[in-house]
């Protein structure tokens, strides 16, 4: 019989890891509530310990998401396991999650102790947190550059002491598939108590080997594997979800295991990961990635014609990506928009589709047809819980060779239009200029991207921008055609968070 694999998916604590990818907490409830319909087995929450509003945020799910089990991470620590079962305790299922390094560099290095006091540390973290909840997983950070015997006689220490889960991360990517296969193969076979236990990995991509070494475990005996969508995470980012989900829905055959998780769901999941955290897929990401169903060349499109199988391998309805297309033009009304959203997994509260459907226009004005591409970035755009405190009324810029780029910039706040003008070293930077003086928020340009959304000179141009205001990273997304305006909304969302504490 085929053997179940749990899903632990970590999106709204490693992924969130990712700078100026923090989420409030109505957004983690959000995301945690889509992540109970992919059916995941276990949802990390986040990190209560690190901040208060973390602490909120992974209580809030606790309290609300019925379903999956409910965790966060936990230091081995009292006062980190104090703080988590504070978050944890309403949770209809929840589960304390530790970690500890066990490889030298980290108990070296990073602890400053010997390898007996972090066992012994790791054991009475365990027993501590077994007084508040059942469930206990411990993971051995660092676990593939660990010496096995010492990592192998710490799960045996802390499964004794009460652990019901025991991790072994690949938590810098380091590992090889066949190498990181046999040090699970050896884990059950080596460690006496493993079967009073599950088995979990937790791999990087700093190698591009992520998804490779997840399959590689599973393949040897793993029974849970932690995840992220889209891959997102520190560095190079996590395992993806949905890579590893469908590889062994498409390859049963030879992996002989399966998972709870709902496919149709994977790629709204995807996409509202992507517009909440403010982070493009990449368009040649596997599975949720625009171009992943996309066939452009004219052999790989005669085939597809006469049979989807000579080059797909997943139907892309499975996954939750339409075939169809519905053309979209300013001719269209509200009912042909919100179905076309509903078709894209988008079930939009009256005043956010609004919202939506007035920028809908403004782009429609400007192309002879919106395409869903477009429709999905002005979603990303209004997207967002932050409220207007400021919002672009007008713009002008004067810009050219040998001439000082100049901006006057007409922002909107409590009925009122503020103006001013600046100068800058080139048309956007003089906009941005003119923000900071109307707003009275100096900001930081970490990293500025601008990209079409579609082909086509009258493309929609996305802007996202990264700002640092008081120490803080902040993201602000728009789009338009006029890929000025859409630099200047992205920057004032990012001000707009500033203000309003997010």
């Amino acid at each position: 019989m085929s053997r179940k694999i749990m899903i632990f998916d970590t999106t709204l604590r490693d992924g969130e890891q990712v700078p100026g990818a923090k989420l409030n907490a109505e957004q983690k409830l959000e995301l945690a509530r889509q992540l109970a319909k992919l059916k995941v087995d276990v949802i990390e929450a986040g990190f209560p310990a690190s901040s208060p509003g973390d602490l909120e945020a992974v209580g809030r799910v606790a309290r609300e998401i019925k379903g999956p089990i409910i965790t966060g991470l936990a230091r081995t620590v009292q006062e980190d396991i104090d703080d988590l079962w504070e978050s944890l305790k309403h949770a209809e299922r929840p589960r304390i999650h530790l970690v500890l390094g066990t490889s030298d560099i980290h108990v070296e290095k990073k602890l400053r102790r010997d390898r007996e006091k972090v066992l012994e540390m790791g054991v009475e973290a365990v027993k501590y947190a077994k007084k508040y909840c059942p469930e206990v997983e411990y993971s051995t950070e660092d676990a593939s550059r660990s010496d096995f015997d010492y990592m192998a006689r710490t799960l045996e220490a802390v499964i004794d002491a009460g652990a019901t889960v025991v991790n072994v991360p690949d938590t810098v990517g380091y590992a090889i598939p066949e190498q990181y296969g046999e040090m699970v193969r050896r884990v059950k076979e080596s460690v006496p108590n493993i079967d009073r236990a599950l088995l979990s990995v937790h791999c990087h991509n700093d190698l591009g080997m992520a998804t490779a070494n997840t399959l590689a475990a599973i393949k040897n005996g793993v029974d849970q594997v932690e995840l992220t969508m889209n891959g997102i995470g520190e560095r190079a980012g996590n395992c993806s979800l949905e890579e590893v989900v469908m590889a062994l829905h498409t390859r049963k055959d030879y992996y002989d295991a399966h998972t709870d998780i709902d496919i149709s769901q994977i790629y709204h999941t995807s996409r509202l990961v992507s517009s909440l955290m403010g982070i493009p897929v990449q368009p040649n990401k596997a599975i949720v990635g625009s171009n992943a169903f996309a066939h452009s060349s004219g052999i790989h499109q005669d085939g597809i014609l006469k049979d989807r199988s000579t080059y797909e391998i997943i139907r892309p309805e499975d996954v939750g990506v339409q075939s169809h297309e519905m053309i979209l033009t300013a001719r269209s009304g509200r009912a042909a928009v919100r179905h076309r959203l509903g078709e894209l997994g988008y079930d939009l509260a009256n005043e956010v589709f609004e919202k939506v459907f007035i920028r809908f226009l403004e782009v429609a004005d400007r192309k002879k047809e919106v395409v869903d591409e477009d429709l999905e970035s002005l979603v990303r755009e209004e997207i967002s819980s932050v409220p207007d405190i400021f919002s672009l009324e007008t713009y002008q810029t004067v810009s050219g060779i040998n001439i000082t780029p100049q901006s006057a910039v007409g922002m909107r706040r409590d009925g009122d239009v503020i103006t001013d003008a600046a100068v800058g070293n080139g048309p956007v930077d003089a906009v941005f200029n003119c923000i900071e003086r109307i707003s009275g928020v100096s900001a930081k340009l970490v990293s500025y991207d601008l990209k079409a959304v579609t082909q086509g000179k009258d493309a929609l141009g996305e802007a996202t921008v990264h700002v640092e205001v008081d120490g803080k990273l902040l993201t602000g997304q728009a789009s338009s055609t006029d890929v000025i305006e859409a630099s200047a909304r992205a920057f004032i969302k990012a001000i707009n968070k500033a203000l309003a504490g997010v």
